[in-house]
């Protein structure tokens, strides 16, 4: 890979910033063992190290120097046979840098911003920093290394050593895939080199007085760090602008002395009116303007001493508060704001492609979904700008079931306990953190425990760091209820699971996950890639073994002694529901409707609920994607391909929606928006396999914003033979436009539960749904045609038109776009998919997609795949 050198001109004067562009990498094995001799300029040929970029762990650096091959590892079982030897030896980073001397009076400071998990720190043949300092995957430290600086050339060493998740304060991904073989060790987050003058700065810290009613205008308070490094007292100021960033001509400056003593620290904290601000919204309810502060600090007569990184802001207001049943409540410029998540993961191997992440965004947001969840994996500030410029919420929080949660009282947890040494490492890492997320809008909460909450000396460190940070969102003690420290009280979480397959009427129920109050990591365990992503990461063997042994252990469902190793419980409920499978396709059709209507009737189960007398306030649903080809607990595939779980919540989250309660087998109408209102046209009707009729209504009401309630009842479900097909329509009158579309297919009797052998990964089911009738429906032809239109981005834009021609149900058909050779498109957005057609309907679907050669095809359960456009 082409590095562009580090020279003098990067930093050569106060305020100035660069970033190690990158190591040579190396294990200690293989360098010389003298650290101190290594770390001298030319005092070592480190050509035939790899070369690596300026993040990277040992295992992405490996891979990106040909060591390993990802495709080849993330094939079969390929993962198993790593040698996992040469990654229980710590690995040297070293990179050489020409610099000047600063002059006297300046300084220049080596950053870090977190080095998974311990590191030691030479520069030019003087130690830095020791791994008793330089600890934690979040551990951001600066250090003074003015009097090692030489003109010329200069050697930077970082040797990181290897991580353990139990001992050490890493990220780990617990059960969720095997570990990658290095655990993650090594620089994974940039190091910086930051030259000041005798004073230094921190980034801004940004507050407002807006409190969520709109007012002719808003103060902004500027809260910033300054440090002076010298022997003599300092006066200086601090001095800066606040810009809207659409708006050059909304600039509003500020200015505050100040007087230093030796070595001293304080905080300087100015205040600026905006006028007519603009108020920043999720994505759903608003615009995301942004506002950018500007600021340097001078000293004597007017020298620039340091400037600090430009600072992104939003005005909005984020509250929480725990109601009568101890449920968690956010609301968002006065708002209730009920949470529509996913827990995310990053790579194995901790590489961050922030192009990737935007469409990750943008798929969540396609989706309906308005929420990710960080357990344990902050990523980079790119995460958080992205964030904030398309409107996703983020809560953030430390993970669980490792040395993050080795209190003494958690027995759970196999982390190593905490120690007296442990604290200020923690501090270290919440202060970094703290500071990093403070000033982005797109923040809405961090939970300093994740299973379980910290004890009381480790929450006091959390709340005291993030309050030095000015943190302005709610702190929350954990994901659970199990219990809480005093300073914070209650979470108003809950984690009862499940996290493996229940059926759509288990959301209906007032157990355990269902469908009531703050659910923050819960879901059906689904997300079955389809064949073209399949036969990327399985062989012919793994692909058989998913229908024929349905109860074999998969390497790809999750780790090898996780309780989710296996597809058993998914699978005894699809061969019980659908029917056993004739082949791999048929399973994978069927694992799609499984996944689909698993994903769908959690969301609208707790949107139907989210105003009812125990509201269901949040929801996380685990999880959002795969840190690896993955067989479950994704919305979409590793490949970036949406699958039936995707699609599911697409029409589960919808902003106004009309949904079937299970259970009740009731109609319920949602409005999630903040300005819809009026009157609405919900259609019913049910009919069964066959195409006859049984029953249909046609309502007219009025919707609500942010409020669901019920329409009618439909009793008829209950009486019919075999399946039947509900469709529910919901339409604006006044601009004669439909807002909602949904399909459920459906038994005469729905699942019963054995609540008293319920687990944290499901609750077993009694007697399962039939369904198997879907089976004996006829093949169908659909009629189909295509109008293709170049985007503005480039991209193409198309509007199918399909058309059932029969009498009876053209059943869950799924349009793709492949590349020649039969692999899907990606990033790829539909307006719908897997959608089911009565008898005589015709539907018009739009999507939007990038390449050349493309082909689109169909197909469904009673319709044979057919072609229906091409380039």
């Amino acid at each position: 890979m082409a590095i562009l050198p580090f020279s003098a001109a990067c930093i050569s004067s106060p305020g100035d910033t660069a970033i190690v562009p990158g190591w040579h990498l190396q294990s200690a094995l293989h360098a010389p063992n003298n650290l101190t001799e290594l770390s001298l300029p030319t005092s070592y040929n480190v050509s035939s190290w790899y070369r690596v970029g300026p993040r990277a762990t040992v295992m992405a650096g490996l891979i990106e120097n040909d060591v390993y091959n990802d495709t080849y590892l993330f094939y079969s079982n390929n993962f198993e046979a790593i040698d996992l030897t040469p990654f229980k030896s710590p690995w040297l980073y070293r990179e050489e840098l020409t610099l000047v001397a600063p002059p006297k009076g300046q300084h220049i400071f080596l950053i870090t911003h977190g080095i998974t998990s311990k590191a030691d720190i030479y520069f030019n043949g003087k130690q830095v920093a020791s791994n008793t300092t330089q600890q934690g995957s979040y551990g951001g430290r600066r250090y003074d290394i003015t009097p090692f600086i030489q003109t010329g050339k200069n050697a930077l060493l970082i040797q990181a050593h290897p991580t353990n998740y139990l001992r050490d304060f890493a990220q780990g991904f617990v059960d969720w895939n095997p570990y990658p073989p290095d655990n993650g060790t090594g620089v994974w987050r940039d190091v910086e080199l930051k030259q000041t003058g005798p004073v230094s700065m921190s980034s801004p810290r940004i507050l407002t007085d807006f409190t969520g009613s709109r007012t002719e205008s808003v103060t902004v308070t500027i809260n910033t760090d300054v440090r002076n490094h010298e022997a003599r007292a300092v006066r200086g100021v601090v001095h800066g602008t606040v810009q809207a960033n659409d708006d050059a001509s909304q600039t509003v400056a500020f200015s505050k002395e100040f007087k230093l003593e030796p070595y001293k620290a304080t905080t300087i904290s100015d205040s600026v009116l905006l006028e007519n601000p603009e108020i920043w919204w999720p994505a759903a309810w608003g615009e995301q303007p942004l506002y950018t502060v500007r600021a340097e600090v001078s000293v004597g007569d007017d020298e620039i001493s340091d400037i600090a990184p430009e600072t992104q802001f939003g005005i909005r207001h984020v509250t929480s508060k725990v109601n009568s049943y101890e449920d968690t409540q956010f609301t968002i410029n006065g708002y209730p704001f009920q949470v529509r998540g996913a827990g995310y993961t990053p790579d194995m191997f901790l590489r961050f492609d922030i192009d990737r992440l935007g469409t990750m965004f943008q798929y969540m947001l396609d989706m309906g979904l308005n929420t990710v969840r960080l357990e344990g994996k902050q990523e980079h500030p790119e995460l958080y700008e992205l964030a904030d410029s398309m409107g996703m919420m983020v809560i953030s929080g430390w993970e669980c079931c490792d040395k993050w949660e080795g209190w003494d009282y958690n027995h759970d947890a196999d982390g190593v306990k905490w120690t007296e040494e442990d604290y200020p490492v923690a501090e270290a890492n919440m202060l970094h953190e703290g500071a990093m997320m403070q000033a982005h809008p797109s923040m809405l909460a961090f939970l300093v425990g994740s299973d379980f909450w910290p004890n009381d000396t480790a929450t006091k460190i959390f709340v005291d760091a993030l309050g030095r940070m000015d943190w302005p969102n709610p702190i929350i003690a954990s994901a659970s209820k199990r219990g809480y420290p005093e300073l914070l009280g209650p979470s108003g979480m809950k984690m009862d699971g499940p996290y493996d397959w229940v059926p759509p009427n288990y959301w209906y129920t007032d157990k355990l996950g269902a469908a009531f109050g703050f659910g923050s990591e819960q879901g059906s365990g689904v997300g079955t890639p389809e064949i073209c992503s399949l036969k990327e990461f399985m062989s012919e063997q793994d692909l058989e073994s998913l229908w024929t042994q349905p109860e074999k252990p998969q390497w790809h469902q999750g780790r090898n002694n996780s309780a989710f190793k296996d597809r058993t419980i998914y699978n005894e409920a699809l061969f019980a529901r659908y029917g056993a499978p004739t082949g791999l396709e048929d399973y994978l059709r069927k694992a799609q409707m499984m996944d689909y209507e698993a994903t769908r009737s959690e969301f609208e189960a707790f949107a139907i609920r989210q105003n009812a007398s125990r509201p269901a306030t949040g929801l996380i649903y685990w999880m959002l994607n795969g840190a690896w080809p993955n067989l479950h607990w994704q919305l979409f595939d590793y490949y970036l391909r949406p699958i039936g779980s995707y699609f599911g919540t697409k029409v589960g989250a919808r902003l106004e929606h009309v949904a079937y309660d299970y259970e009740a087998r009731t109609v319920h109408i949602i409005n999630h928006s903040l300005d819809k209102s009026g009157t609405r046209i919900v259609t019913v009707e049910l009919i069964d396999s066959h195409g006859k009729p049984i029953a249909s209504q046609n309502i007219t009401t009025d919707t609500t914003p942010t409020a669901s309630k019920e329409l009618t009842t439909i009793p008829e479900v209950k009486t019919m033979k075999d399946v039947g097909f509900l469709k529910l329509t919901l339409q604006d009158p006044e601009r004669k436009t439909v807002l909602s579309r949904n399909v459920y297919w459906l038994s005469p009797t729905v699942e019963t539960f054995d609540w008293d052998n319920s687990t944290f990964v499901n609750t077993p089911v009694r007697e399962y749904a039939p369904l198997t009738g879907l089976t004996d429906i006829r093949t169908v032809s659909v009629s189909t045609s295509m109008k293709t239109y170049a985007s503005q981005h480039g991209s193409t834009l198309a509007e199918v038109t399909i058309e059932n021609t029969s009498g009876v149900p053209a059943f869950f058909l799924h349009l793709m776009v492949t590349d020649a050779e039969g692999q899907e498109l990606t990033p790829v957005y539909w307006s719908d998919n897997y959608v089911t057609l009565f008898p005589k309907e015709s539907l018009s679907l739009t999507v939007e997609f990038e390449g050349n050669n493309w082909v689109a095809v169909i197909s469904g359960a009673n319709v044979e795949k057919k072609v229906i456009g091409q380039s």
